[in-house]
C-alpha cells in the first residue's frame, strides 16, 4: 500500500488519545514524531494506524510522511492490542500495595513470570492484572512498563491507562524512575562504587546476557555495601539504567555473583553447612526490588514506596549474622528488619 492510500477496513477502536505536537518537532515526519511521543507503541503499529486513517491531524486523516509544523492537534483512535486480547484473565496471587485511578504498585513474589512468553503462556502477572482490572486489556501490555525476572521479588509499577503508561515510559527513558534493590552476594565486596559497562547477549550462550567490550547497551549500577560477612556481602544496588539481568550480570562481572543465582551464580563458593542449606532452599537469586520512586503521572508529585525483604532472604541474613556475629551497618534507610508493616509509602519533597 502506498503512503498516500488509506485503508478503510473496519477498526476495533478501544481508546482515543489526544496530543498536541510540541514546536520542537517542526519539520519532522508524523510517523517519526509519534514514535518519539508514544514509545509504548512500536513504529510499525503507529504506521499501520496512520494508513488505516486512525490518526487525525487537525481533524483530518494524514499520511506517515506528513511534515509537521508544531502545534497540530492529533487524535489517535487506538486499536485493541491483539496480543493482549489473546491472553486470558486468570486469578493470580500477587500483592497490590497501592492503587488509584492511574497506577498500581505491586510487591511481586518469587516464581511469578511478568509477561506471557514461550513456556509461560498462563499464570503470569499480566494474566492476573487482566483478572484484577479487565479494562487493562485496552492498554498495551496490560499497563506493564518494566519487568522483574521471574524469581526476583519486589516493587513494580503498572499503568492503568494509556496516558499514565506514556508518562511512565518517558520517565524510564529519562532515568527519572529510581529503583533500588537489595541483594546478597558471594564474597566480600570491598567498597561502595559504580559499575559502568556495556551489556549485550552472551557471545556463546544466547539465552544469557554478559558484559561485552562493544555492541552492547550502556548499563550503570551504583553499589553500596550494607553488611559484610565471612564469605558473603549484603548490598544495595541503585539502577541508573534498566538492562536485562543488569544487577545479576554486573555482580558476576565484579566477581561477586548473587547468592543462589541459577544462571550467573557459583555454587562452589565457600559457606558453612547451614548457610549452604539455606541458600539451596532459596531456589532463586537473592535479589529484591526494595524501593521505587517516580513522578505520579496525574499529580506530578514525587512518590516513593519501599517494602521489606521477603522471608527467605531475611532468614538467610539471620543465619549469616549468627554465623559471623556481624555488626550491622545501620543507616536511615536500612530499617527493613524492625518495621511491623510490610510496605511503606512516602512522598519525596522537591527540595
Amino acid at each position: 500500500m502506498d503512503d498516500n492510500e488509506i485503508d478503510d477496513d473496519s477498526l476495533n477502536y478501544t481508546n482515543v488519545l489526544n496530543l498536541t505536537i510540541p514546536n520542537q518537532f517542526a519539520g519532522e515526519r508524523l510517523d517519526a514524531t509519534l514514535a518519539k511521543l508514544l514509545p509504548q507503541y512500536s513504529r510499525s503499529r503507529l504506521t499501520s494506524w496512520i494508513k488505516k486513517g486512525a490518526v487525525m491531524v487537525n481533524n483530518s486523516p494524514s499520511i506517515s510522511k506528513h511534515k509537521l509544523i508544531g502545534g497540530e492537534k492529533i487524535e489517535i483512535f487506538c486499536e485493541e492490542d491483539q496480543e493482549i486480547s489473546s491472553f486470558k484473565a486468570e486469578p493470580v496471587d500477587f500483592n497490590i500495595i497501592f492503587e488509584d485511578e492511574d497506577i498500581i504498585i505491586i510487591d511481586k513474589p518469587a516464581n511469578l513470570v511478568v509477561h506471557p512468553a514461550a513456556g509461560n503462556w498462563s499464570g503470569t502477572l499480566l494474566n492476573g492484572l487482566l483478572h484484577h482490572e479487565p479494562k487493562l486489556a485496552q492498554v498495551p501490555r496490560a499497563g506493564i512498563v518494566h519487568r522483574l525476572d521471574k524469581d526476583t521479588t519486589g516493587l513494580m509499577v503498572v499503568a492503568k491507562n494509556i496516558i499514565a503508561q506514556t508518562d511512565l515510559v518517558k520517565q524510564l527513558q529519562a532515568r527519572q524512575v529510581k529503583r533500588i534493590y537489595r541483594a546478597i552476594v558471594n564474597g566480600i565486596v570491598p567498597y561502595d562504587g559504580k559499575i559502568e559497562t556495556l551489556i549485550g547477549r552472551h557471545p556463546h550462550q544466547r539465552t544469557k546476557m554478559a558484559v561485552v567490550p562493544f555492541g552492547g547497551k550502556e548499563a550503570i549500577t551504583h553499589v553500596k555495601v550494607l553488611e559484610r560477612f565471612e564469605h558473603h556481602s549484603y548490598i544495595e544496588c541503585s539502577l541508573e539504567t534498566g538492562r536485562t539481568h543488569q544487577i545479576r550480570v554486573h555482580m558476576k562481572g565484579a566477581k561477586h555473583p548473587l547468592v543462589g543465582d541459577p544462571t550467573y551464580g557459583d555454587i562452589r563458593l565457600p559457606a558453612s553447612a547451614p548457610i549452604k542449606e539455606q541458600i539451596s532452599s532459596l531456589n532463586r537469586q537473592a535479589l529484591h526490588a526494595y524501593r521505587l520512586s517516580f513522578i505520579h503521572p496525574r499529580t506530578k508529585k514525587n512518590i516513593a514506596f519501599k517494602t521489606k525483604l521477603p522471608d527467605d532472604m531475611q532468614q538467610l541474613l539471620t543465619l549469616l549474622r549468627i554465623d559471623y556475629e556481624t555488626d550491622f551497618l545501620c543507616d536511615e534507610d536500612n530499617e527493613d528488619y524492625d518495621d511491623e508493616d510490610s510496605v511503606e509509602v512516602f512522598y519525596v519533597t522537591d527540595d
